[in-house]
């Protein structure tokens, strides 16, 4: 069934791809305000229970890669990072090449075109097949949310905070207003 052109619909496609820039943009910002030493730091709690901030950073670009991999085989997938090896600098890099990669599958999943090749979203083998829809944007966005939590929560309780104007509202206030393309970079 071909797909209907609307403008609200066009608008409302283009404001889930410029929150989706936005979402990365949120990502570098924690990166380059986020102290060197809360990369690597242990979480609290019990040894070896729960992942660094590091292997946070590396579970969702590798998630990326395993959309991206499943929903739009034909984009190039960077490298992996390894949680417990790469760098700051390196998943910095790596965030920006796989957060291109999802905008170029986001933009094509919520097009109208219908010679478009983003037509279903699977997160993996062992999930449901999804329609390629805003649903792929709101799972795309609500597991980096939450991560990103994760990484603000942990980088507090190691005694690390970031700068007000890096969290919450700050980022926000920061980032959306710019365009898309000005958020990665393009």
């Amino acid at each position: 069934m071909p797909r209907i052109t609307n403008p609200a619909t066009t608008e409302a496609h283009e404001a889930l791809i410029s929150i989706y820039a936005i979402n990365d943009a949120m990502n570098q910002l924690i990166l380059s305000h986020l102290d060197p030493r809360a990369w690597r730091a242990a979480p609290p709690g019990r040894k070896a229970n729960g992942r660094t901030i590091a292997a946070i950073f590396a579970h969702l670009h590798n998630s990326r890669l395993v959309w991206l991999k499943n929903s739009a085989p034909h984009l190039k997938c960077p490298a992996q990072l390894d949680p417990n090896r790469c760098t700051m600098q390196q998943a910095a890099a790596a965030h920006k090449k796989s957060a291109a990669q999802c905008l170029k599958m986001l933009t094509d999943a919520l097009s109208s075109n219908p010679k478009r090749r983003v037509t279903k979203f699977l997160r993996g083998s062992w999930t449901p097949t999804w329609p390629a829809n805003a649903i792929m944007f709101a799972y795309m966005f609500s597991h980096e949310a939450h991560h990103r939590g994760q990484i603000l929560m942990l980088a507090h309780q190691l005694g690390y905070r970031l700068p007000d104007n890096t969290v919450a509202y700050g980022i926000w206030n920061k980032l959306w207003r710019k365009p898309a393309s000005k958020q990665l970079g393009v």
